[in-house]
């Protein structure tokens, strides 16, 4: 389950802004026509200019409120263009976007709750910078990528979604995991499948006003809590597999991008750093190695195919994202016994050190891999 959300998000195929979130920065280049400033506090979200040229555009973004926020860039309808979470009290961010002509709001969200403080922008006339050829072929190889594990995926629930409807708990058990592990590989492009996700791996406490829950954590409740499955558990296993389906069909018409695949795959060892690492995603079963591990998975993957980009514009970088990623796969490997199966440790046998330095690790991963989408579209530009 990727962070919380502004907003239940309706399917697109096209985007029209991708954006690129690098490291913290010291200070705005305010002067520039083409850098808009966003002051967020805890009731106000400013923004420099409503109206710019299309084309590349940054935010420097500075938390002067007393409260975490995130800031949104939000199509017309809502839908989630780019986000950029966890901004802490006093502390700056950078987001560098390409932009074409058209309406957006940018929404700063105090506390992390709510609709957010809002500001409608306007990007004017400019063109888009072409992109890198290998760019382009970088996102149809995890366009696949995501295609396959869709259609590994779905085998697998079902499998899961046969043993809930016949209601035996120990088979439904041990076929949960693994069901879960395409999906989880395919988190950093989670926004580009639209609603799926808040349909199939939402928790209790993410659930919106009015949203049933429905997906593989209400059946794991279920099965490890309530220790029973009931006529409703069933007909939510047939759910899952339709949205799953769902989901299968849409992986080819998803809008995937370079820094897309680059921000979604920062933005989930957040997550996984400040959230999974604490056993909430899996908090009934204690599977969360096995999501853990596909994570880093699917975040490696987007690396791998972006790393000839980023490796000429920024070969330090490259050599830190290596040796981190390695450090966190060895340190993973630390929970199973065979390193080609997923057959992890129980999160509850894991102490509070162990997660810590899983915890750790992660942070040593994401704080390189948050200048991944930066050195990319630098190449681009």
């Amino acid at each position: 389950m990727r962070a919380a959300r502004l907003s239940v998000l309706t399917f697109t195929a096209v985007a029209a802004l991708t954006a690129v979130t690098g490291c913290t920065e010291k200070g705005s280049s305010g002067d520039s026509d083409r850098v808009i400033d966003v002051t967020a506090t805890d009731s106000k979200c400013e923004v420099s200019k409503k109206a710019f040229p299309a084309g590349h555009v940054e935010l420097a973004i500075e938390n002067k409120g007393s409260k975490v926020t995130e800031v949104y860039v939000l199509f017309p309808d809502d839908r989630i263009v780019t986000e950029r979470e966890n901004i802490g009290p006093g502390t700056k961010q950078r987001v560098t976007a390409e932009v074409k002509a058209g309406d957006y709001t940018i929404a700063c969200k105090p506390g992390m709750k709510g609709d957010g403080i809002r500001q409608e922008v306007k990007a004017t006339g400019g063109t888009v910078a072409k992109r890198d050829p290998r760019l382009d072929s970088a996102v149809a190889a995890y366009r696949k990528y995501a295609q396959e594990q869709a259609d590994a995926t779905l085998p697998l629930a079902k499998t899961f979604a046969a043993a809930v409807k016949a209601g035996d708990l120990e088979a439904a058990k041990k076929a949960y995991a693994p069901s879960r592990i395409g999906w989880e590989r395919t988190e950093p492009v989670a926004e580009s499948f639209g609603d799926i996700d808040p349909k199939v791996d939402v928790r209790a406490d993410g659930l919106e006003g009015g949203q049933k829950w429905t997906g593989w954590h209400r059946l794991e409740k279920s099965l490890w809590q309530d220790k029973k499955i009931t006529a409703e558990d069933k007909t939510l296993a047939d759910q899952l597999i339709t949205d799953l389906t769902d989901w299968q069909n849409r992986v080819g018409k998803a809008d995937i991008t370079p820094t897309s695949m680059a921000n979604g795959a920062k933005e989930l060892l957040d997550e996984v750093a400040t959230g999974k690492v604490t056993g909430e995603e899996e908090r009934y079963s204690h599977t969360d190695l096995v999501d853990f591990k596909a994570n880093v998975e699917g975040a490696e993957k987007s690396y791998a195919l972006l790393k000839p980009v980023a490796q000429e514009n920024d070969a330090a970088l490259v050599t830190e994202l290596d040796k981190q990623f390695a450090a966190l796969n060895t340190l993973l490997d630390k929970y199973r016994a065979d390193k080609t199966s997923y057959d992890f440790t129980s999160y509850d046998k894991v102490g509070d050190a162990d997660r810590k330095q899983l915890s750790d690790g992660v942070n040593a991963l994401a704080e390189p891999l948050s200048k991944l989408a930066a050195a990319v579209v630098t190449k681009s530009s």
